[in-house]
């Protein structure tokens, strides 16, 4: 695709050069070590759904779930299910899920894709183990997804740890 084609489809001209005492400009570094910038095309910088908590600003909450000693880690359907109710709970917009279903094990591997972000499941039946990734920002609550988890697939224990992407100072 024509970079230019590309860039004008996410509202940026890459023929005209941002003024550099623009205040609301944002750069990034290409591989090659040039600063692409572009202007942001709201006028709310709000709209970025970056939260802002206990004094802290950063682009949302992603939890790393361990699920160990768990069970129905390989019913399609009801991994499905769970992964729709913590998108509900959480408060978050659900965009798209997608399931696939290995064999001979039974392992299922997906993703829900949320407006917010996303939840990933990875698991292995035949060891009660599933790895989660419940990564959401704005004014969703990943932490309300835990519950769901544990009723769903009732395990021994939870690791769970929690990082603050994107933290600004």
């Amino acid at each position: 695709m024509d970079k230019n084609v590309a860039f004008a489809d996410l509202g940026m001209d890459s023929d005209t050069q941002p003024s550099r005492t623009n205040s609301d400009t944002t750069g990034t570094a290409n591989n090659d070590g040039t600063v692409v910038q572009w202007t942001p095309t709201h006028s709310d910088a709000s709209l970025d759904h970056f939260v802002k908590k206990d004094g802290l600003v950063f682009a949302g909450t992603h939890l790393i779930i361990d699920l160990v000693g768990a069970s129905r880690l390989d019913e399609l359907s009801h991994i499905e299910e769970t992964l729709r109710e913590a998108v509900e709970v959480s408060g978050a917009t659900l965009l798209h899920i997608h399931l696939h279903h290995f064999t001979p094990n039974g392992g299922v591997s997906g993703v829900a894709v949320l407006a917010e972000s996303h939840i990933s499941i990875h698991t292995w039946p035949e060891r009660g183990y599933a790895a989660l990734d419940v990564f959401m920002c704005g004014d969703a609550e990943p932490h309300k997804a835990i519950a769901v988890l544990r009723r769903a697939f009732r395990p021994d224990a939870i690791q769970l740890n929690d990082l603050k992407r994107g933290l600004t100072v």
